[in-house]
């Protein structure tokens, strides 16, 4: 089981795991083991979810989803499948938890009339300061 929040956890069952070859340097090693790890897991067919919760994961991942519902992860960093693997589970944890934040709705305020006199104050302060900076005028030519 994978905790996702005290509310959610999602079986080992739901997620498929395939390993393959690595891209990128590393010699004899990327050409002989299969480190890279990728995670396939359905949401759209998901039990562990619920309606709502589908809704906001593949609207928040649409990018990472394709047209079934599958959600796809890759790991590469590491040299080992094991390791590889336990990040994978944990960004995914992480990915669908973030996904599952409903964020706060920001209620617009006026600015308080107290708070632009002050603005406009030191707007006229400043101003005065860098007249005052300025070369005095020679009136005698």
């Amino acid at each position: 089981m994978i905790a996702i929040s005290p509310q959610l956890s999602i079986p080992l069952t739901e997620l498929s795991f395939t390993a393959s070859r690595s891209s990128g340097p590393g010699g004899q090693n990327v050409n002989k083991v299969n480190s890279r790890v990728s995670l396939h897991f359905s949401v759209t067919t998901s039990p562990s979810l619920t309606s709502l919760e589908k809704v906001q994961i593949i609207t928040r991942l649409k990018t990472r989803i394709n047209k079934e519902g599958i959600l796809q992860l890759h790991a590469q960093t590491a040299r080992s499948q094991a390791v590889n693997r336990e990040a994978l589970l944990e960004r995914f944890a992480k990915l669908i938890s973030q996904s599952l934040v409903i964020p706060k709705i920001r209620k617009k305020r006026s600015i308080p009339r107290r708070v632009s006199e002050q603005r406009l104050d030191e707007k006229k302060h400043r101003g005065h300061l860098k007249k005052r900076r300025s070369q005095p005028r020679n009136y005698d030519e």
